[in-house]
């Protein structure tokens, strides 16, 4: 067991699987107190038992409100305080434009954008009493840069990306550091789960990068742990990319 986020408390969405599984249990095993939630309810009670008195689990869907009330009430009532928010918990759907309903991309905006402005503003109280406290939003590369049938999903993580600036600005003087991180294909659930055309498609891309693999979960993992931890300090409104190389361009052979 390590020390690195020793008397926190902190509160994940989207934890029951994935990289919201993998944060929940490298904070416990930094010495955080976690309350994880999620709709995936199975999953998730069944994650916070393995995890033992240090982890707890309250059903939440990021888009409802009095949710996200009951859901910080929890993690401050069980474990005393919240001094750290992870905004983990999102969906991607691919679809052109004239393809993806309406609906679809009103489902994207909803919990991709609309559920980390729900805990923004939600537990920005209970952040604030710490003094001490940190947010971190899980954006994507996509919302860097755009991506051919993921208009919306895009549009989504672009928003995210200029809501933690402007987030970091206004929740500073409260001690609230809030900083986003930008994945780019990780071996999550979510991308296990798409058609063999557009898992092929991530192969080839895969193939081309500098560290030319997916990466896990563990590793995103890492980088949130960072961002909430002490060693982060001097670390807010900003963005960090985890994308084995992918923005920086493909591989090619030299010219000559």
């Amino acid at each position: 067991m390590g020390s690195r986020l020793e008397g926190k408390v902190a509160l994940i969405t989207g934890a029951a699987r994935g990289q919201g599984e993998a944060e929940a249990r490298r904070f416990v095993e930094e010495g955080a107190r976690v309350l994880l939630t999620d709709v995936r309810d199975d999953e998730g009670e069944a994650l916070a038992r393995s995890l033992g008195a240090a982890a707890a689990y309250q059903s939440l869907d990021v888009i409802d409100e009095a949710q996200w009330r009951r859901a910080v009430s929890t993690a401050v009532d069980r474990f005393g305080a919240l001094h750290v928010l992870v905004n983990n918990a999102g969906i991607g759907i691919v679809g052109l434009l004239d393809e993806l309903s309406l609906e679809d991309h009103r489902r994207i905006i909803d919990v991709n954008l609309n559920g980390v402005y729900l805990g923004l503003r939600t537990a920005k109280s209970a952040l604030a009493a710490t003094g001490n406290a940190s947010i971190v939003n899980v954006s994507s590369i996509d919302g860097l840069v755009g991506v051919l049938g993921m208009t919306s999903y895009s549009a989504s993580k672009f928003a995210v990306t200029g809501m933690t600036r402007s987030a970091s600005i206004e929740l500073g003087p409260l001690g609230i550091r809030v900083n986003s991180i930008h994945p780019g294909v990780i071996a999550s659930p979510m991308v296990r789960e798409v058609s063999g055309e557009i898992q092929a498609r991530l192969d080839r891309l895969m193939a081309q990068q500098p560290i030319a693999r997916m990466g896990e979960p563990e590793e995103v993992a890492n980088l949130a742990l960072f961002l909430a931890s002490d060693e982060a300090s001097y670390i807010t409104g900003t963005q960090i990319v985890i994308d084995g190389g992918h923005l920086a361009g493909p591989y090619r052979e030299p010219i000559g």
